[in-house]
């Protein structure tokens, strides 16, 4: 995980720890996650800001742009400025070539659990997904494999308690690398966006989620190429039916193990 950003005045980190009070008797220190807003612009034109943990803003801006598509691919993108400013962050991407979505001048907050930040029509919320390829089984022992690991890859998490994590994993259940954000989606995002600008191609291997699995979260990984996400929890109507058109399988937990949906 790369370090964190610089630190902008109002957010230098000084709340991220509290006092506070257990059983109305004893005083704890307790570690808070931290959220400040990052404004993502295209060629220096501001398309939306996001609320996100000020680490690995680098693999964010590359995998949101790839997730939402922004740039047609990741090869387009030809350099990411961060910079801290009194409000937050500007994160902006240089890129050959810019979608038309890209090019749609939103300007709207993102929400820490949002995944529709700024879409002004029904059909960008549910855009068709990307086509994904297999080139293995998701066994179910691999899906919990990852799944039980994958708090042993959230530092950040075990600190606070309350932020997500993305892990990319070998088809055997290893995990390869995660990285965590209090927005699940924005972890997804620096997961893919790592990958991509390390040359990895997300589709030898399988993603596992701290969180639920929701349609936007199916739409992001098939956007780079992921044939399989595993979840904690069972993925929603939608969820499984973009899922299907991708061609992509799901993995979760029950109290009787790993259900898998279309992962055969």
């Amino acid at each position: 995980m790369s370090a964190p950003a610089p630190r902008p005045p109002r957010f230098r980190g000084d709340d991220a720890v509290a006092d506070g009070r257990l059983d109305a008797d004893r005083d704890v220190r307790w570690h808070l996650a931290e959220e400040v807003p990052a404004a993502l612009t295209f060629n220096q034109e501001t398309s939306v800001v996001m609320m996100v943990t000020p680490a690995d803003l680098e693999d964010f801006a590359v995998g949101f742009a790839v997730s939402e598509g922004m740039v047609p691919s990741a090869a387009d993108i030809t350099k990411i400025d961060v910079l801290a400013s009194a409000n937050g962050y500007v994160i902006d991407i240089r890129a050959n070539r810019l979608t038309e979505r890209a090019g749609r001048q939103r300007v709207i907050a993102g929400r820490t659990g949002c995944g529709l930040c700024g879409v002004d029509t029904l059909e960008d919320a549910v855009r068709p997904a990307n086509p994904v390829t297999r080139r293995f089984r998701l066994d179910p022992d691999a899906a919990a494999r990852a799944l039980a690991a994958l708090p042993d890859h959230q530092p950040l998490n075990r600190l606070n308690h309350s932020v997500h994590a993305a892990a990319w994993c070998a088809p055997a259940g290893d995990i390869l690398r995660a990285r965590e954000d209090v927005g699940r989606h924005n972890a997804l995002d620096k997961l893919l966006g790592s990958l991509l600008r390390d040359g990895l191609d997300p589709a030898n291997g399988f993603v596992a989620l701290s969180s639920r699995c929701s349609f936007e979260l199916v739409q992001k990984a098939a956007a780079a190429g992921v044939p399989y996400l595993a979840s904690v929890s069972a993925p929603t109507t939608l969820a499984l039916s973009v899922a299907r058109d991708a061609g992509m399988g799901l993995a979760c937990l029950s109290p009787d193990g790993i259900v898998t949906f279309g992962a055969d």
